[in-house]
């Protein structure tokens, strides 16, 4: 039986592009992890909960810089994925979000500068108070993004956007986790966006929040290419199931997955406190 060119494919990636010490299984089991990443991440953010610790289990001979950079790489292939098709059936206001974007991305690189010198650990217990107080002012709000009444309009709409932006691409370039989740209760909450809506816009940010993290962890060497690429795939894969189930669903159900996203978040937060 001749050996066609998917058996040659397959040979060359793994026996040859694979570092030794990683295996066929470990890739397929990651790139599980990792559609389910870009399933819920495609919904209402939060899917670096599932796919940075998979990585951090199943790579434990890598440093974590390289863990990280890989994980941006993958993550953000389904982020663009899910962007893109949100921008399909959401009207986004391009005048406020690309300037926004712009900033959104100076201040991520700016957190990312300042990492060294600010000590997470204090700031845990900070953001673990800020998201249970969102997760109970969401639930108290039932019809909160259930509607979409912007509140404000022209320069206000701006300089509110810009604000945002510049403030949790910050909090992603220094620390991150919850920031999708974050920029999403920003616009419901505070412009009265609903939730497909505040989706839309903050995938948008958080890929460019993103961006310079990821060019900085390439240039410093530290992506595992062999391994972000078919995580990647299988982000994406995951993020366009996500991302249509959310447009045919309606904000109501995004609501509802955004709250149980957030109770993760929560109880990931409370764990590593605990550890301390």
């Amino acid at each position: 039986m001749s050996k066609g060119p998917i058996f040659f494919y397959q040979r060359f990636y793994f026996d040859i592009m694979l570092p030794d010490d990683i295996t066929l299984q470990t890739i397929l089991l990651l790139s599980c992890f990792a559609f389910c990443a870009g399933f819920i991440d495609a919904i209402v953010g939060g899917g670096g909960l599932i796919q940075l610790p998979a990585l951090l289990i199943f790579l434990p001979q890598f440093t974590i810089p390289t863990i990280i950079g890989t994980h941006k790489l993958a993550s953000v292939s389904g982020t663009l994925v899910a962007a893109s098709q949100y921008m399909q059936k959401v009207k986004i206001d391009w005048k406020v979000i690309l300037p926004a974007i712009l900033v959104t991305g100076v201040f991520a690189l700016l957190g990312a500068r300042l990492v060294t010198s600010l000590d997470k650990n204090t700031l845990k217990p900070i953001i673990l108070v800020l998201l249970v107080l969102v997760f109970i002012y969401t639930l108290i709000k039932k019809d909160m993004g259930t509607h979409h009444q912007p509140k404000y309009v022209g320069n206000i709409f701006l300089l509110g956007v810009l604000a945002t932006g510049a403030v949790l691409g910050f909090y992603d370039g220094f620390f991150g986790p919850g920031m999708g989740s974050f920029l999403i209760f920003a616009f419901v909450s505070i412009f009265s966006l609903d939730f497909l809506h505040a989706s839309a816009y903050a995938k948008i940010l958080n890929c460019a929040s993103n961006v310079p993290a990821i060019i900085f962890f390439m240039s410093s060497g530290d992506v595992l290419f062999q391994v972000a690429i078919p995580l990647g795939i299988a982000n994406i894969l995951g993020s366009i199931i996500g991302t249509r189930l959310a447009l045919f669903k309606g904000s109501a159900f995004v609501r509802v997955f955004f709250l149980i996203v957030v109770i993760g978040v929560i109880i990931r937060f409370g764990y590593d406190i605990i550890k301390l």
